[in-house]
C-alpha cells in the first residue's frame, strides 16, 4: 500500500519503454512506499483520534451507552448501504482490452499476465514499490501483502487470484520474499513496460520534468515507482480485460488492520509527524527493532545515516 493511512498513489494505462540500465536506483534515493505510506493532507488523517489526544472518554450508564449505540447504528447501516452501492458501480465499470503480451520473470521462468490468472477468470495484482537495488521495501506495501496469508485460499476458492508485481529484478525480489516468509506469486516486471503502461513506475524525464500521471491525474511523483492495485478478468476465449485500479487511500480498503483499529477508543492513532501509516507500522520482522520509517514509507535500521531521512513526496 503506498498511501494507506498515507498509502501511494498512481494510476494509468499509457507508458513507455525505458533504458532498464539507467533504472537502478543508486543507494540512498529517496522512494515513496505504497498508496500506502505517504502522507495526506493532515485534515484526511485526523481520524479516530479523540481519545489519543487526551480528551476525556464520557462516562455514562448502559441505557445512556445502548443509546447512543443505537444512534451511531443508523450511521453505520446507511455507509454499508453506501458502500454497496458503490461495490454494485465499481463491478458495472466498462472493461479495457489488454492487447499487449506481458511477459515477467518469475522464480521459475517466464510467466504471461495471462498464466498469472492460475486456471480462474479474476486476477488480483498489487503494484508493489521496489525497484531495482532497492534495498529497504515499502512499509505500507508489505502491511497489505501480509494480510493474504490467511486468506488467499478463500480467494482462490472464489475465482480469484492474487499475485504481486514489482520493478526490481526477480533475484532481487525472491530475496526480500523468502525473508519476509511470503508464498504469494510474485513476479518482476524489469523486463517489461508493465509498470510504465499502468502509471505506477517513471522514466527519467517524466521525474526531471515533474509530471507524470498517477491516481488519475497528472502529478509531480517525486520517485521512480509508487504503489496500487489492479483487477483483470479473463473471458473463455483467452482474452484478458483491465477492470478496476486504485491508488492513494484506496489502498486502505485492502487493509483489514484498519478494520479493527478504527472500532477503537484510540483509532488509528497516527497523530506522529507524518500524519499516517508511517507514524507505527513496521515490516513484521522488524518490530522492536528500533529504527525511523520516512513518511513515504521508507524503513531505516537504527543508526541509518543515507541522506534520505525525512524525504517527503506529493501524494495528496
Amino acid at each position: 500500500m503506498c498511501n494507506y493511512g498515507g498509502l501511494g498513489r498512481g494510476d494509468g494505462n499509457i507508458g513507455r519503454r525505458r533504458d532498464r540500465a539507467d533504472r537502478r536506483v543508486p543507494a540512498g534515493t529517496p522512494w515513496v512506499a505504497s498508496a500506502a505510506l505517504a502522507p495526506n493532507r493532515i485534515e484526511e488523517r485526523e481520524l479516530n483520534t479523540d481519545q489519543s489526544r487526551g480528551q476525556a472518554p464520557r462516562i455514562v450508564s448502559r441505557g445512556e451507552w445502548l443509546a447512543a449505540r443505537i444512534a451511531l447504528l443508523a450511521g453505520e447501516k446507511e455507509l454499508t448501504a453506501m458502500k454497496d452501492r458503490l461495490a454494485a458501480e465499481r463491478r458495472r465499470l466498462p472493461w479495457v482490452r489488454v492487447d499487449k503480451d506481458y511477459v515477467f520473470d518469475g522464480p521459475s521462468g517466464a510467466v504471461t499476465l495471462s498464466q498469472l490468472f492460475d486456471g480462474r477468470s479474476q486476477l488480483f495484482i498489487k503494484h508493489f514499490m521496489l525497484g531495482p537495488g532497492q534495498t529497504q521495501h515499502c512499509v505500507g506495501c508489505s502491511l497489505e501483502v501480509d494480510h493474504l496469508a490467511g486468506i488467499r485460499v478463500h480467494l482462490e476458492h472464489h475465482d480469484l487470484s492474487y499475485a504481486v508485481v514489482a520493478r526490481a529484478p526477480i533475484q532481487e525480489i525472491e530475496q526480500l520474499r523468502k525473508k519476509m516468509g511470503w508464498d504469494f506469486t510474485w513476479v518482476s516486471s524489469f523486463a517489461n513496460d508493465f509498470n510504465l503502461d499502468f502509471n505506477v513506475s517513471f522514466t527519467d524525464a517524466q521525474l526531471a520534468a515533474g509530471r507524470g500521471f498517477y491516481n488519475f491525474r497528472e502529478v509531480s511523483p517525486g520517485m521512480a515507482d509508487l504503489s496500487g492495485d489492479s483487477v483483470f478478468v479473463k473471458d473463455g476465449a483467452g482474452q484478458v480485460y483491465h477492470t478496476y485500479s486504485t491508488y492513494g487511500r484506496g489502498g486502505e480498503q485492502f487493509l483489514g488492520a484498519y478494520a479493527y483499529l478504527d472500532v477503537t477508543p484510540k483509532g488509528r492513532a497516527e497523530n506522529g509527524p507524518h500524519r499516517s501509516l508511517a507514524d507505527w507500522a513496521r515490516p513484521h520482522n522488524l518490530y522492536g527493532r528500533g529504527g525511523t520509517v520516512e513518511g513515504t514509507g521508507r524503513y531505516h535500521a537504527e543508526g541509518c545515516s543515507c541522506a534520505a531521512h525525512g524525504t517527503r513526496a506529493e501524494v495528496s
